[in-house]
């Protein structure tokens, strides 16, 4: 960070957001915004008043609550930075905070991105946008329909025909939804030419494919396949302590869960019909690791290959090396 640059925490929640501006090395200023357009038109005058011009904003990934705000304060001309979770936290804990509040967490995070300056975020394609939220609204709909399901095997009778009828009418949805997602393919070709490579990879089909694209949004933001691993929480932590204390190694699950899930049905699909992870696990299993421990390294596996191709814009190939380890 430049000595010109000014800082901005952001905790930001569904009806509002909390923000901790530090400048130089002068106190931290803290204010209270509502997470609406009228709110970040406030934000603009309040960093205005405190002679704000060259600001870098950091927020965490909470779901959808801030990409409205993020998109605000790249349009007006600030750099933002938008990090997991996980990485705010641990410099709270490095720093020995332990008060929890929507104030102090604001605070750790702008000490975290004066300290270890995270970088720019760029926001992705509107399509791509749209293209997530018809899919988030698709798992909706079918985990309510799911949750219907299971009540309707045990509610007294009187409910029967009013779950039956939600089902139906979620049902509807349901299709409705699947119907958008195939119309906004037909309507932007270069997103259905994503889908069609990564469902070159034997074990991911279009479901697949989509619920990858939309949490990907944008390959060109990861370096390398193990960046995008770690997006995923599909890296390994490896847990020990002198020579006393050892845990087995398992997957950090410090990331996106909703890609972790996409992965795990075609992980287990893939080491049966893709060559590359089914000589892999049988390599993995012929070293005594348990079958949990496969299907995690299947999903790594198959990760990598989903950056490969997106990355080549070729097909999956068999005898392709890997772009990067």
């Amino acid at each position: 960070m430049s000595s010109k640059e000014d800082v901005l925490g952001i905790d930001i929640s569904k009806a509002k957001f909390d923000v901790a501006l530090l400048k130089g090395e002068h106190k931290i200023k803290s204010k209270v915004f509502a997470n609406t357009p009228l709110g970040f038109a406030e934000l603009q005058e309040w960093l205005n008043s405190q002679a704000v011009s060259n600001l870098h904003a950091c927020m965490e990934a909470t779901s959808i609550y801030g990409n409205a705000l993020a998109r605000f304060l790249v349009a007006a001309g600030h750099k933002v930075s938008i990090v997991n979770p996980s990485r705010p936290k641990a410099f709270g804990r490095s720093e020995l905070s332990r008060t929890k509040t929507d104030r102090a967490d604001a605070k750790v995070i702008a000490r975290f991105c004066a300290a270890l300056h995270p970088a720019a975020w760029t926001p992705p394609a509107v399509e791509v946008e749209q293209l997530q939220a018809l899919v988030h609204r698709l798992d909706c709909l079918t985990a309510m329909q799911q949750q219907e399901q299971n009540r309707l095997e045990t509610v007294d009778s009187i409910l029967v025909d009013a779950i039956s009828t939600h089902i139906d009418f979620l049902k509807a949805q349901i299709a409705e939804t699947k119907q958008l997602i195939r119309k906004h393919f037909d309507q932007h070709p270069h997103l259905k030419a994503q889908r069609d490579l990564l469902t070159s990879i034997p074990g991911i089909a279009e479901t697949t494919a989509t619920a990858i694209l939309v949490e990907i949004r944008d390959v060109s933001t990861f370096d390398s396949a193990a960046q995008l691993a770690a997006f995923a929480g599909l890296t390994p932590q490896e847990f020990s302590s002198g020579s006393s204390v050892r845990g087995k190694p398992r997957l950090s699950k410090i990331g996106n869960s909703r890609l972790r899930k996409a992965l795990f049905m075609p992980a287990i699909v893939a080491r049966r019909y893709n060559p590359l992870i089914l000589a892999f696990c049988d390599r993995l299993l012929a070293k005594g690791k348990s079958k949990m421990a496969v299907v995690g390294a299947a999903m790594h596996k198959l990760l990598r290959q989903v950056f490969g191709v997106l990355k080549s814009q070729k097909p999956f190939d068999p005898n392709f090396l890997p772009i990067s380890p």
